[in-house]
């Protein structure tokens, strides 16, 4: 009798972790009921990026109430869950497995930060969760044909080798470059970024690549081989620390040629930093990924008042937030029928999903390249911005082409 008790349960266990992990191939996956699907994330809201992480919490707030106020998506409504990891590893590592295991979530939405994301990815994976947008750009998340465990990621954001790649595309359709020179931080951003360049220009393009330390305060040297090569372009491969002092000494040392940066660098006090030295010697760019003269604008606007007191109307974190939780409901309307994992990823990869602010991106195939359309901006310190538009979205087959 004992012998037949213990092979049910046995059985009943086999059983039970079957069905935990059937979400991604049949049967009903955790967080979803009949009229509600449950998401989460873990976000810093409070810390050094809490500045970044309120406002983005807000924007995925605003979305699902537009959603859940219209009546939500295909009969359910979204229940949205939030942890604060103050930005911490460790802390973030715990919130994900509460998410998982506690919580009992459908998907992540809106999965923040560079050392939280690098800390957790694998435990999504090995979950099987479904994991929309992360923020930030990790190469990480970079994947040309991902497949089993590896689809359930489905990054949005710019991821940093695809940049590079599109940052390569401009200098070549664009400036016409033959050589391109190319400043890079020796970290993961500034390799993630080189690593795209290089590989969109092979074939087509000599790349001369010079390395500084992240937050250089001397960066002569690379500058003096770059000008000594007698490049088309220069592409700064850099974020905040680092753009400024490479801009400056291009200014210094007459490198006057177009200079291209990535998205990171499009904000109003990098202009600042390095307008009076630039001094129209030559002519900036930046990539660009959100578009706030889209009609989009208009309900972003709206819904945002509802669920902050602050004035987020212009706020480009919260907007980041509210494209997470677009993509998100967009792979749910979708599902035409159960609602499973796997349901799901077939969804996201079913056709182009379209950014509310900017262009469109292609998950089918395995493709986990984030943003794949990309407009370009030029700097101009008359503009209250920093910054003008100069060419708008486009893939890399395009922008070459022309």
């Amino acid at each position: 009798m004992k012998r037949k008790i213990y092979s049910m349960i046995s059985i009943l266990l086999v059983l039970s972790m079957v069905l935990v992990g059937c979400g991604g191939s049949g049967g009903s996956a955790q967080g979803v009921t009949d009229t509600t699907v449950k998401v989460g994330n873990s976000i810093a809201t409070s810390g050094p990026l809490a500045p970044v992480g309120v406002p983005f919490k807000a924007g995925i707030e605003a979305y699902f109430k537009m959603i859940n106020d219209g009546g939500g998506v295909n009969g359910r409504t979204i229940e949205y869950v939030h942890q604060d990891d103050e930005f911490n590893p460790e802390k973030g590592k715990a919130a994900v497995d509460k998410m998982i295991n506690d919580e009992k979530i459908f998907a992540f939405v809106g999965h923040f930060g560079t050392p939280i994301v690098g800390a957790t990815i694998n435990d999504i994976k090995e979950a099987g969760i479904p994991a929309v947008y992360f923020a930030t750009g990790t190469g990480l998340l970079y994947n040309e044909n991902a497949e089993g465990i590896d689809r359930v990621a489905y990054p949005v954001q710019p991821v940093y080798p695809m940049e590079g790649r599109i940052l390569t595309a401009w200098s070549i359709g664009e400036f016409d470059a033959k050589t391109i020179g190319v400043v890079y931080t020796n970290d993961d951003a500034g390799k993630d970024l080189l690593s795209g360049i290089e590989a969109q220009a092979e074939g087509s393009a000599t790349v001369v690549a010079e390395q500084v330390p992240p937050n250089a305060e001397d960066v002569s040297a690379a500058i003096t081989k770059l000008k000594d090569s007698n490049v088309d372009v220069v592409i700064i491969a850099a974020i905040q620390g680092t753009f400024p002092q490479i801009a400056k000494e291009m200014a210094k040392q007459g490198l006057h040629k177009p200079a291209i940066t990535t998205y990171v660098n499009a904000d109003q006090r990098m202009t600042e930093l390095v307008a009076a030295d630039v001094n129209g010697q030559f002519d900036i760019y930046a990539n660009a990924w959100v578009d706030m003269t889209k009609p989009a604008i208009v309900d972003y606007r709206t819904w945002i008042t509802k669920v902050s007191s602050e004035d987020l109307t212009n706020n480009a974190y919260a907007m980041t937030g509210w494209i997470a939780a677009h993509f998100f409901v967009e792979g749910l309307k979708r599902v035409d029928g159960e609602l499973t994992w796997e349901t799901y990823m077939n969804a996201m990869e079913e056709a182009p999903i379209t950014n509310p602010f900017g262009g469109s991106i292609d998950f089918s195939k395995g493709q986990r390249l984030g943003t794949q359309e990309m407009a370009l901006l030029k700097m101009n310190p008359e503009e209250a911005a920093g910054w003008e538009g100069f060419k708008d979205f486009m893939g890399i087959d395009d922008i070459i082409a022309k």
